[in-house]
């Protein structure tokens, strides 16, 4: 298959990528609110699940999605003082029972299944915000799985919720097409990906005796889920479910790199976004867009800022394809415990 076109795109992905361009989405543009109001929007009747939903970008998200009438709102989390503190805030304003907290571990399949079967007996599922995200600053293996853990986290684990929720979609009687929103990075067009030529590639970033580089292992796990989401959209009708991803840009007080508080780095990271980061209120406003507004045009593609904007460059090179090819090789091969291969089958009917 070849990889995706860049007819549709106003910019191209070169220039999108670039720090100068970056900097003036930062500093210049405000992805817009979305309200019932001037929108016509409503999601009244509506479920929605947001992971990494107990702080940060993911709580706003939450208050966005109330503003807007869902009428059930499951958050997740893993820290219990967080979670607790989430849901009193956002049940300070919302109807009782409307809002819901399960736990959620990223870093354990075990509890990423536990979830989805306990998702699969809602009376209905209407969309889900894919927003758990970590950012390590030291090389951390994951005891259960034995893979890095910005990978395990942000691409592995991420990847696996999607098949599943999909699996859930494709079981229910639906009137509308499902939604799963997957939040990415404008670093993912930085990231050298050295890995893409390893064999097997996602075995690569749990060499220790490989250079740590905090920021490129953070972007690669970005760039994964592109050129995943970009495969996945090939199996995947928008009839059944429309899977985009979205990119909140960089904000302060996010909660991201809360795991490098008192470290140089940290502060550095905590400084640039301080000068130049949005609030997590405005980065939540561009995934709410993605998941509420953006349609079948989006299925398979990268939005910030209220529009479709070109992913990596690298997902748009010839030579790229073979690597994404063996990335979905491999990613099939990781989740075939969990019927990765039966789901794709059963979803591309």
């Amino acid at each position: 298959m070849a990889p995706p076109t860049t007819a549709h795109f106003d910019i191209s992905p070169e220039k999108e990528a670039s720090k100068l361009s970056c900097m003036r989405r930062q500093l210049f543009t405000t992805p817009p609110l979305i309200t019932t109001e001037h929108d016509g929007i409503t999601l009244a009747g509506k479920t929605a699940i947001i992971t990494g939903s107990n702080g940060g970008i993911g709580l706003e998200c939450a208050r966005q999605l109330l503003d807007l009438g869902v009428s059930k709102l499951i958050l997740t989390g893993r820290d219990d003082a967080r979670n607790e503190a989430a849901l009193k805030d956002l049940n300070q304003n919302a109807e009782t029972g409307r809002v819901e907290l399960w736990k959620l571990d990223m870093l354990s399949y075990e509890s990423i299944t536990n979830f989805v079967e306990r998702a699969s007996h809602l009376a209905h599922l209407d969309m889900v915000v894919l927003n758990a995200g970590i950012f390590r600053l030291d090389m951390t293996i994951c005891p259960s799985t034995g893979h890095e853990e910005d990978v395990q986290t942000n691409y592995l684990s991420t990847a696996l919720m999607a098949l599943l929720f999909l699996q859930i979609f494709k079981n229910s009687t639906r009137s509308s097409p499902g939604k799963i929103v997957l939040v990415s990075s404008d670093t993912a067009a930085w990231a050298k990906f050295k890995e893409k030529s390893a064999n097997p590639i996602l075995s690569a970033p749990d060499d220790k005796s490989n250079k740590w580089d905090t920021m490129e292992r953070y972007a690669t796990s970005k760039l994964l889920g592109q050129l995943f989401v970009t495969e996945l959209a090939k199996h995947v009708s928008p009839d059944l479910a429309v899977v985009n991803m979205a990119n909140p840009g960089l904000c302060h007080g996010s909660g991201l790199g809360r795991h490098g508080a008192g470290t140089v780095l940290g502060f550095a990271l905590n400084s640039l976004a301080a000068v130049m980061g949005r609030t997590p209120s405005i980065g939540a406003r561009a995934i709410v867009d993605a998941a509420v507004r953006k349609g079948p045009e989006s299925h398979g593609q990268y939005c910030e800022d209220g529009k479709i904007r070109p992913m990596a460059p690298l997902v748009y090179k010839a030579e790229t394809e073979e690597v994404a090819q063996r990335l979905w090789a491999e990613t099939m091969k990781e989740l075939s415990r969990f019927g990765a291969d039966a789901i794709i089958r059963e979803i591309s009917q």
